[in-house]
């Protein structure tokens, strides 16, 4: 699935027009905050010559798998609906298991451990840190109550937002 992920962002990029190096972000953040206001830990991303490194440890969340995504709006006021939909520059439809997906706010689920942590490695190879991201209205992460299918239009039916953090570049 990777391979075929990395494929895809390949293909995506090559449509894409380049970007001058003034609109390009090198690293960003995300203060993650629960719908209650407790924080949680902070986020770093991380631009790579294949998409953006996110890595971090998150605590206070519930055990379990969680979807785990980039939302269109920075603003994450609970119960977070104000981060909007998934980002989604290219207007791919939502999902890993679907054709003409994933879009660039796809990223594979979390599973917080039963202490109620968990650490984040992942490579989002459609996703860049650049102008379209840091728009006028931003960015923001966010985890969700239930994991994503990979497959339901349009946000993989993982449920309610449970925490959320905007990305603000470094």
């Amino acid at each position: 699935m990777h391979l075929m992920r990395a494929g895809l962002a390949l293909a995506l990029l090559s449509a894409v027009p380049a970007l001058a190096q003034d609109d390009q972000v090198k690293t960003a953040q995300a203060a993650m905050t629960s719908a209650e206001g407790a924080a949680l830990g902070t986020l770093v991303l991380n631009s790579t010559p294949a998409g953006v490194m996110i890595q971090g440890e998150l605590q206070g969340l519930p055990p379990g798998p969680h979807g785990f995504h980039v939302h269109a709006t920075g603003a994450c006021e609970p119960p977070f609906d104000s981060a909007g939909g998934h980002y989604n520059p290219t207007g791919a439809e939502h999902g890993f298991l679907v054709e003409g997906g994933p879009h660039a706010g796809d990223m594979t689920n979390i599973t917080v451990g039963a202490d109620g942590t968990v650490a984040i490695e992942l490579l989002d190879t459609f996703l860049a840190l650049d102008n379209r991201l840091f728009d006028e209205d931003g960015a923001a992460v966010l985890v969700h109550a239930m994991p994503d299918d990979y497959a339901t239009q349009p946000s993989g039916h993982a449920g309610d937002r449970i925490a959320c953090g905007v990305i603000v570049a470094d």
